[in-house]
């Protein structure tokens, strides 16, 4: 498939002197990443510069970050190097950024491309053919099974959010209310953080955004699960006739556990919402590019009922695609930046990789490393079970379904969920030599982002060995 637009970032792009010296600094990149084949401590001789960077950064932020990260600027796929000599398996990515992990040589290339242009960033009234391509690829590929026709790029997926709320108020004549799921996230605005069910995200934030929260689904109770949720949504309707702007949904939640549900259960809450013409907005800032499909809504076959989707991480740039009929109008949408050129560059590299490289289907790439990841986490529960209690849910029931997520989204729950107990396995696995990070409330589990651009089933081996030296420490 071809681009409707030329996506070359420059015409130097194009000259051959100027690709041969980008050959030759993809190669030269090659050889430094060579030696980095597997986790590793820290050089003892940087130990004491890497403290003083650490409390530097810790100075001007306020506070220090939850774990001592500081790059090197180096990696090799799924392995980055930090500023103190040691190697670490990144498991989380930056939350999800980089696809690719780290110093892929197609990305490396692409930003290099981007590098050439005359705009380091592009926005609103500044932009090349490459930002327009962007956005014609997330069209293209959105409206083979649905009925988006149109692309607001924009600068992170909390803005992306931004837009798809003002969107759907201005369509619905400034309808004042939101419905959301319990456990959602969609960024820290001041209105993403109000909708997004976590406390501590608003603490001393002004509560001027109405939101009416939904149970999502709960495996547990099956279809009984869908018809109090359905019920909970006709409570809301009645209760504010006409005041809701939107439901938001995360088809796969992220923040909120990684949590997945059956069409079944978004059909019957979207039918609800279309016989009260509400809106339906698809969040998948975080689950983009990481299911079956490219969108999760197409993995679910969803993609003819929702009327506003956001995508960001892994393409770089952001964006809000829409309906014909949610087009706003003018002036409600626009930003002095929407991305960088290199971002635009690497994004769209992203994009066809993950597009034509096989990474989609019932036996696509991703569906095989979450098998593979699956394998590997029941293999560390057999081996520990003292490690993986019972886990209780809101209403004080037992389960063991210790493993979960869907694609490049993983997650597994030690210590029946414990906050505390989670959090140390956490700082043991970095030390160790895995990053990872957290997600759930009561219970908690430990988050996986693997980088299914470049990591391989085989992959899990090593990383799962120091998941579980770390849990033996």
């Amino acid at each position: 498939m071809t681009e409707p637009i030329s996506a070359n970032p420059s015409p130097l792009a194009s000259d051959p002197a100027i690709a041969g010296h980008i050959d030759a600094i993809v190669a030269a990149a090659r050889a430094a990443q060579a030696r980095i084949t597997g986790a590793r401590p820290a050089d003892p001789a940087r130990q004491a510069s890497f403290a003083q960077a650490m409390a530097r950064t810790a100075a001007v932020r306020g506070r220090g970050p939850l774990m001592p990260y500081l790059g090197a600027g180096m990696g090799n796929g799924p392995l980055v190097e930090l500023a103190d000599g040691s190697v670490k398996w990144d498991m989380i990515n930056g939350i999800g950024v980089h696809m690719f992990g780290h110093g892929d040589p197609r990305m490396l290339a692409a930003a290099l491309r981007g590098a050439l242009s005359d705009l380091c960033m592009q926005g609103n009234l500044a932009s090349n053919p490459d930002s327009v391509a962007f956005a014609e690829f997330l069209v293209q590929e959105a409206s083979r099974t649905s009925r988006l026709a149109h692309c607001f790029v924009t600068n992170s997926g909390c803005m992306a959010n931004e837009s798809a709320l003002k969107v759907c108020m201005q369509r619905t004549g400034g309808a004042p209310r939101v419905i959301a799921f319990q456990d959602c996230f969609l960024g820290r605005s001041v209105t993403m953080s109000q909708i997004g069910d976590a406390a501590a995200y608003r603490q001393g934030v002004p509560l001027s955004t109405l939101v009416d929260y939904m149970p999502f689904y709960d495996p547990q109770l099956g279809a009984r699960s869908t018809e109090m949720a359905v019920w909970h949504l006709k409570q809301y309707l009645h209760r504010y006739p006409g005041q809701h702007a939107c439901f938001v949904m995360e088809l796969v939640q992220g923040e909120g556990g990684f949590n997945v549900a059956p069409r079944e259960f978004f059909m019957a809450l979207i039918e609800t919402c279309k016989a009260a013409k509400i809106p339906v907005w698809d969040d998948e800032v975080q689950s983009f590019g990481r299911t079956e499909r490219m969108f999760c809504f197409e993995a679910l076959d969803l993609g003819a009922h929702v009327d506003v989707v956001t995508v960001g991480k892994m393409s770089q740039a952001c964006a809000c695609l829409l309906t014909a009929e949610m087009n706003p109008k003018p002036g409600l949408l626009s930003g002095t930046f929407t991305a960088s050129t290199s971002a635009f560059s690497v994004g769209l590299e992203a994009l066809r990789t993950l597009r034509d490289g096989g990474h989609y289907g019932p036996d696509g790439a991703n569906a095989r490393l979450h098998a593979a990841f699956r394998e590997h986490a029941a293999r560390l529960i057999e081996r520990n079970p003292s490690c993986f209690e019972p886990v209780r849910d809101a209403f004080g029931r037992e389960h063991r379904n210790w493993v979960g997520g869907t694609g490049g989204m993983c997650r597994f729950t030690p210590y029946g969920g414990s906050k505390d107990r989670v959090m140390k396995l956490l700082h043991a696995m970095f030390e160790e030599g895995v990053m990872a990070f957290y997600c759930g409330h009561d219970p908690y589990h430990v988050r996986m982002l693997p980088p299914v651009g470049v990591m391989r089933p085989e992959h899990w081996g090593p990383v799962f060995e120091i998941v579980e030296r770390a849990m033996r420490k």
